[in-house]
């Protein structure tokens, strides 16, 4: 396994849409394992292939506590099949947007058509936090932050911040 560098807003290859996957194969499960090392590392609690510079629809995610034993999900070619009319909001953040949060509203709950890390398709209904990881990741496969789905002055603020900590090297940024 390998430790990925991750993408910094408002780096543009965060905005391209990610390709599908033909298949999960040797290649691809790597790039699972090498992602969830780097989400682990980061920490976080998900991970897009796209966050990585891998235009892929590739995502890890793992939402056990720091007593829990790690319980990752890899999931390639995720598409939300369903989502509650039911919304939710909670505080999210983001590795490739670091040191800032934000309330955002989603589907409460959601169903996720996905292949496995051994190539089998697989369905999962997830609510909370899980369902609302889910959801982020997915729009990481769009080209969408979470900061896209903020009023364009908030976003604003928070992309201009970003370029100021990258031009000084500050706030973890590498420069």
């Amino acid at each position: 396994m390998a430790q990925l560098p991750i993408l910094v807003a408002p780096d543009p290859r965060l905005a391209k849409k990610s390709l599908p996957v033909a298949a999960v194969d040797a290649e691809i499960r790597q790039l699972m394992d090498d992602m969830l090392e780097t989400m682990y590392i980061a920490p976080g609690i998900g991970l897009a292939a796209p966050q990585v510079g891998v235009l892929k629809r590739v995502i890890v995610l793992d939402l056990a506590g720091e007593d829990e034993a790690p319980a990752p999900l890899r999931m390639a070619n995720p598409e939300i099949v369903w989502v509650s009319d039911d919304d939710a909001e909670y505080n999210e953040g983001c590795l490739s947007v670091p040191e800032h949060y934000a309330d955002v509203v989603r589907p409460a709950a959601c169903r996720v058509k996905y292949l496995d890390e051994n190539n089998v398709q697989r369905e999962l209904d997830a609510e909370g936090l899980l369902a609302t990881c889910i959801q982020h990741e997915i729009d990481h496969l769009e080209g969408v932050l979470f900061i896209d789905h903020l009023t364009s002055l908030k976003r604003n603020i928070i992309l201009r911040k970003l370029l100021k900590a990258k031009k000084t090297g500050a706030g973890g940024v590498p420069a």
